[in-house]
């Protein structure tokens, strides 16, 4: 059943505070996973419902009315007590949970991911399950504004306030080089480097890092694909670094690649699951403990038993 007008709804107050937030209908539509339809209509309910225009909706991007930054204060207290309320009723009973929207990071989306929702599905028979996946930075965008409950994520800094963090796995970069190929930084001067896009934060912090270990290596490609990105090496057209986790992506194209140490410092990212504060402590903390022995079997061993010299590099973290 639709909404009716001249309805006040929590989804409607959602809606509202992603399009404040966002500044266009297109722009709070794909955050939500909705239609820029369904967005307008819940809109137009929610001022029908209140009496008065709460957007600028010809601004761009749009701006709030003077009743737009009033309902923004109060409709932010709604969210967050609704957060509260989901919180408590799951504690009591999480096999009674009505819903678990559940953000996954990309590197996941084969090994660990299936295994963890199926199993999950098993116990929580009448909670309905929404997977999103996607790079760390949009999956905590999406927590941090509620559009998903509990996230696994790359760790982007500091934890903010609102920020509850069960960190799960280190996960160190390693290079990849064509097989048979040289792995000194000499004979890699003479091989494209291909970057992780730098639209990403691991992008980002790969350059960085190069650039403190004064790497100096011709850049001709910058890719967002690990697919894509070990073809290239396995075609003999560029080396690149990845993550542990990035280079298990190799598939078919793992015998024509070679994975080794970083060829200078050592770098890692940590894994980490990411909750509110006032949000799901008890489903948080059950995530974690289904997760923790699936990385070690699905991720760890057998990163270890292709390439033993990382023992010790890649690990579960607990605290």
């Amino acid at each position: 059943m639709s909404d009716s007008g001249g309805r006040l709804t929590l989804w409607g107050v959602e809606v509202f505070l992603a399009a404040a937030e966002e500044g266009s209908v297109s722009a709070a539509a794909r955050r939500l996973g909705a239609s820029p339809s369904a967005i307008s209509q819940q809109i137009t309910n929610l001022e029908t419902a209140l009496g008065a225009e709460l957007l600028n909706r010809s601004n761009r991007p749009m701006t709030l009315t003077p009743a737009g930054r009033v309902l923004r204060t109060r409709a932010q207290v709604i969210q967050s007590e609704a957060a509260r309320a989901r919180s408590e009723i799951a504690g009591l009973d999480l096999t009674q949970l009505g819903q678990l929207r559940l953000g996954m990071v990309e590197d996941f989306e084969a090994s660990v991911t299936p295994t963890l929702i199926a199993d999950m599905a098993d116990s929580l028979s009448k909670t309905r399950f929404e997977l999103q996946t996607g790079p760390s930075h949009r999956l905590l965008d999406k927590l941090e504004h509620r559009a998903l409950d509990i996230v696994v994520a790359a760790d982007l800094g500091p934890p903010a306030a609102w920020m509850d963090v069960r960190p799960l796995l280190r996960d160190p970069f390693v290079m990849v080089v064509p097989k048979g190929h040289e792995r000194s930084l000499d004979a890699l001067t003479e091989l494209p480097y291909i970057e992780y896009t730098s639209r990403h934060a691991m992008g980002r912090a790969l350059s960085a890092h190069l650039t403190e270990q004064g790497v100096r290596t011709p850049r001709r490609f910058e890719l967002d694909s690990y697919r894509a990105m070990l073809a290239m090496v396995a075609g003999g057209r560029g080396w690149t670094i990845l993550t542990v986790l990035g280079a298990q992506h190799a598939g078919r194209y793992a015998s024509e690649v070679e994975v080794h140490p970083l060829p200078v410092a050592p770098l890692s990212r940590q894994l980490s699951l990411y909750a509110h504060t006032d949000g799901m402590p008890d489903m948080a903390d059950d995530i974690a403990a289904r997760l923790r022995p699936l990385i070690q079997t699905r991720v760890v061993a057998p990163a270890v038993e292709t390439w033993p010299w990382l023992a010790g590099q890649i690990d579960l973290t607990e605290t």
